[in-house]
């Protein structure tokens, strides 16, 4: 056989190979939405301690070097890294709800992405109603300087304080005004824990305020923010199908999880206590609704 004949017959071989990769892949990839959510269910459960956990911690100290020097450039604060982050911890809140997405919520969570944009460009350029403040680290591409991944960081806060408060208040959620009610100093509350830890990092800066660098107004302005998010997910939601996917889900609380890690940990080494404390609260709510658990380590060990 020639080289040119051997070279050939290695070409076939290796297109033959290559085809029946990709038969077997499409052999395993989910056809249905119920494949794909089982699936997706099923890679979450498998990773709950490197998600909820790991990525937190490492996340914690990659902020806190990058803030203190101890990241050397081009790596500190790198935004890809910072969203990257973000988005698989965000995972088992998104794998967690996509059971009980449909129009009616795909919607309403995009009236809700608008708003977030629209506050947040009024509140750059204005000072309403958050007072004023400026980004200084980058976060990713920018759209009239606000990060375009803005709803990715907002929104699952807002979920994360409406899902706990649903497991903690039992059947006195079937009342519409004890959700927003409760819901919403909730939300408010997490931004406690946030905006002292970002303000401490230099993500953002407000030029000094009374509470750990943030003013007070940043908080009356997360009322009013609270409650338009609170009263939209609460639109765009049924309450009883959010309460059963809850109730069988065992990671969906995972992100506040990580919320609880990563800010907590961060406000403390800064020396934030009242915010380091909230976030213990949250915590403590986490284990009274059975989410912050041994389980969660079990798992781990078991793997």
């Amino acid at each position: 056989m020639s080289d040119g004949d051997r070279a050939g017959s290695a070409g076939t071989t290796a297109a033959a190979t290559t085809g029946s990769r990709l038969d077997a892949l499409r052999e395993r990839a989910p056809n249905t939405r119920d494949e794909a959510e089982t699936l997706l269910d099923r890679f979450v459960r498998e990773n709950r301690f490197t998600i909820a956990v790991v990525f937190p911690l490492v996340g914690a100290i990659a902020l806190v070097g990058s803030a203190e020097g101890w990241v050397p450039e081009p790596f500190a604060f790198h935004p890809w890294f910072v969203l990257f982050g973000v988005i698989v911890m965000r995972s088992p809140l998104v794998v967690g709800v996509l059971p009980t997405i449909d129009r009616r919520a795909l919607g309403w969570i995009g009236v809700l992405m608008a708003y977030t944009y629209i506050i947040e460009s009024v509140g750059v350029a204005t000072g309403w109603p958050y007072g004023e403040f400026a980004y200084t680290v980058d976060l990713g591409p920018m759209l009239g300087g606000v990060p375009v991944a803005l709803p990715v960081f907002f929104i699952p806060l807002v979920m994360n304080a409406y899902l706990l408060c649903l497991l903690l208040l039992g059947p006195r959620a079937d009342s519409v005004w004890v959700r927003l009610a409760t819901v919403i100093p909730v939300v408010v509350a997490m931004d406690v824990v946030l905006d002292p830890g970002a303000v401490s990092l230099g993500f953002w800066n407000f030029g000094g305020g009374a509470f750990y660098g943030v003013p007070l107004s940043n908080y009356a302005g997360w009322v009013l923010s609270a409650v338009v998010a609170v009263v939209t997910l609460d639109r765009a939601f049924s309450a009883a199908g959010i309460r059963e996917r809850l109730r069988d889900c065992e990671f969906m609380l995972d992100d506040m999880v990580s919320f609880v890690i990563l800010w907590g940990g961060i406000n403390l080494w800064f020396g934030n206590l009242l915010p380091a404390a909230v976030a213990a609260a949250f915590g403590v709510g986490l284990v009274r609704a059975d989410r912050f658990d041994t389980r969660l380590f079990a798992e781990w060990r078991r793997s």
